[in-house]
């Protein structure tokens, strides 16, 4: 697989900000069927980083109601990833 169709996006909230600081990791929304491994090497490609450890967990989706209809969001998964001490990935500096 091709390592941007492995990592999807990054994800920037206050807890994913928080861990940047204070551990050096970073949190990414990767394809379902990716394992720890391809997702290691697909960060290491992109970013130019060396990766220390891998962790992912499945997010399931939110049940949302739009007056009577009832809906459900997709399920995906979530990618945490810990650089080696050094290592850093910019995302939104300078903007």
């Amino acid at each position: 697989m091709n390592p941007y169709d492995i990592v999807k996006r990054p994800l920037d909230t206050e807890k994913t900000n928080l861990q940047k600081e204070t551990h050096n990791q970073f949190s990414f929304e990767v394809d379902r069927r990716a394992n720890r491994i391809e997702i290691c090497n697909a960060v290491e490609t992109l970013f130019n980083v060396k990766v220390a450890q891998v962790r992912t967990l499945q997010v399931k989706g939110k049940r949302k109601q739009r007056g009577r209809i009832m809906g459900k969001r997709k399920d995906w998964k979530k990618a945490i990833v810990k650089l080696m001490p050094g290592e850093r990935i910019d995302f939104f500096e300078g903007v």
